[in-house]
């Protein structure tokens, strides 16, 4: 593969496009959203039913432990019996050593579930971030897609791996507590569980209005990962433009605002807690003053009420985890709404299904009456024809937003056509693989991206089993292997995020060098040398002619050499092709393309950067 992007992308403004992000938020339970969102456990079903199994065990052994310390007291320590109680005491402590370590298994298990599940819904997100067409990229920005892959699906992966199993297990407990409450006295489990009401309110309560603050923070946070990637992403203008105070004030408001939600949700939690606490003491009291004068009747055991002190303390703690799983149920199923929504989206340019494959092509394109528009009703593109022979090279001229980048977006297929065809060897691309078309095409941005990693690693790109010698080859082809030795481990430097440590002359070289080691059939050419300086600019226009040399090129054109070595030069303007011939024949028309070569071309050369 041999198509190179340019930075940025498509991507808007991450703090953009925030709607479905909020829209999704209302979402409440949805059985088809979880039954989709349990599909990702099924791998891991051995270790969920192991994880439930020692769940149910280790919840048994926390009921009787309380039941045992009742008999300690009851039998052995109101009899006087040393034997009887040291026995006792030993078999309690194996049975809290034994429901410690299987809650250590259980948890280890979970949290091996977990890390799975959480490594495979990110990478079939990415997988699926990857498969979706840049129309889908133009309209959300980054920092809701990070939202997703990071906040949302851990958010999801915290109910599946742990929430359900805690709903399980704090259920058992529950009803399992309240029975063996009722087994021992009855009237005692009834006074004791009669604030449960109350909390059972309380915890519906808390629910509803911690849905609405969860979704603040969740909303709030989204929109500071976009701006935060957004200005990172944008440093360099930024402190051009001598902006970070004001850059910084702004972030500060939304950090804020950030700040602010979470606070909220923590003096939340914060209130709740202590309201079932407060619940947990008044049964406590109540046990103490109606089991403690049933004792002084006679007509209760001092080991019943201990008993009952240690299961209460058992009761409240599955009902304040409920409470809490509950709100994670509303955050996985508005997190997993946008997850499933994403993974769900069928990619509108994918192969079909008798696509096939293109082995090897001579390099004969055309457009065929295309039309193209990013937006329903706003046309890009009328009716667009052009033919290039095998081994020629048409430039495409015009003023900026004439057309030009399309034309070389449609035919990666970047994006798909309304209407027309274009055609490779006379093979319309939509019947060809994606892979196998992209494969032929080698583009050239006009704007070099390189991956953070080494120097050789970004070269071999699109054909990573490619050798050393053949890495070596490309470079020196390209004119980039002389500075790469220059660099303190050649080929092997660490290229730094965003290519800080290279000039952009230098990452050029590197992108030529990726597009000639993949030996495409051919090129797309955004020119590659219209932002660099003389001498670099000499090294580059080298390397494309031998690039160029018996393949097949499509060049946007911003100077003069380009333009003029043309076999033929197309002028776009408002979506059409308004002149084409040589440059002797468009000048000599005196029309379009006369102009721009007097005020445009000529001007760019008479200016060059010197940002090398």
């Amino acid at each position: 593969m041999s198509v190179n992007f340019s930075g940025g992308g498509g991507f808007g403004g991450p703090h953009v496009h925030l709607h479905h992000y909020r829209d999704a938020e209302g979402q409440g339970f949805d059985m088809r959203i979880l039954r989709r969102l349990l599909q990702f456990l099924q791998p891991h079903k051995g270790r969920m039913a192991e994880s439930m199994a020692w769940m149910l065990v280790s919840a048994a052994l926390a009921l009787l432990a309380p039941y045992l310390v009742k008999i300690l007291i009851d039998t052995y320590i109101a009899a006087g019996d040393m034997a009887g109680l040291t026995r006792m005491a030993l078999a309690t402590l194996a049975v809290y050593a034994l429901d410690f370590m299987l809650d250590w298994r259980r948890r280890l298990q979970m949290e091996t579930v977990a890390n799975n599940v959480l490594r495979t819904m990110r990478s079939d997100l990415f997988r699926q971030y990857q498969r979706l067409t840049m129309s889908y990229f133009d309209n959300f920005g980054t920092g809701s897609l990070i939202a997703t892959i990071t906040s949302d699906v851990g958010v999801v992966n915290e109910l599946l791996a742990s929430g359900l199993v805690t709903m399980f297990s704090d259920v058992f407990v529950l009803l399992s507590v309240i029975t063996v409450m009722l087994i021992m006295n009855w009237r005692l489990a009834l006074l004791s569980l009669s604030v449960l009401p109350i909390m059972v309110v309380a915890t519906v309560l808390f629910g509803r209005v911690a849905r609405k603050v969860y979704r603040k923070t969740r909303e709030r946070n989204s929109i500071m990962v976009g701006r935060l990637a957004e200005d990172i992403s944008a440093m360099r203008v930024i402190q051009a433009f001598n902006e970070e105070d004001r850059m910084g004030r702004e972030f500060d408001a939304i950090n804020a605002a950030n700040r602010d939600a979470n606070v909220e949700a923590v003096r939340l939690t914060s209130a709740f807690t202590p309201i079932m606490e407060l619940m947990s003491t008044a049964v406590t009291g109540i046990i103490l003053w109606f089991g403690g004068r049933a004792v002084i009747q006679d007509t209760l055991t001092l080991g019943v009420i201990v008993a009952f002190l240690s299961y209460t303390a058992r009761l409240f703690q599955p009902v304040l985890e409920l409470s809490m799983v509950f709100t994670t149920w509303q955050a996985a199923m508005a997190g997993g709404e946008r997850v499933l929504r994403i993974l769900n989206i069928d990619p509108a340019i994918k192969d079909p299904e008798d696509a096939v494959e293109i082995e090897e092509v001579r390099g004969e394109v055309e457009f065929d009456n295309v039309d193209f528009s990013y937006l329903e009703g706003s046309p890009v593109l009328k009716d667009v024809s052009l033919h290039i022979k095998p081994g020629d090279t048409i430039a495409l001229v015009g003023p900026t937003g004439a057309g030009k980048t399309t034309i070389a977006s449609l035919m990666t297929r970047f994006y798909d056509i309304s209407d027309g065809q274009i055609l490779i060897d006379g093979q319309d691309i939509h019947t060809l693989k994606l892979q196998s078309l992209r494969k032929q095409l080698g583009v050239v941005p006009q704007e070099p991206f390189l991956f953070t990693g080494t120097i050789a690693y970004n070269i071999r790109f699109g054909r990573p089993e490619a050798s050393d010698e053949e890495v070596i080859a490309a470079a020196q082809a390209a004119n980039a292997h002389d500075f790469i030795m220059r660099l303190p481990n050649g080929y092997e430097t660490e290229i730094l995020e965003g290519s800080a440590n290279l000039s952009l002359g230098q990452r050029q070289l590197i992108c030529l060098a990726r597009v000639i080691l993949a030996q495409p059939r051919i090129l797309v050419l955004d020119e590659a040398t219209s932002s660099v300086d003389l001498r670099t600019e000499g090294l580059i226009q080298d390397a494309m002619d031998r690039l160029m040399e018996g393949r097949t090129s499509l060049v946007i054109a911003h100077r003069l050499a380009t333009v003029q070595r043309a076999d033929e030069i197309l002028v776009i303007d408002h979506g059409q092709i308004v002149e084409r011939g040589t440059h002797e024949q468009l000048m000599e028309k005196g029309g379009v393309y006369a102009h721009l070569y007097e005020t445009q071309f000529l001007k760019l050369e008479r200016a060059l950067p010197v940002n090398g």
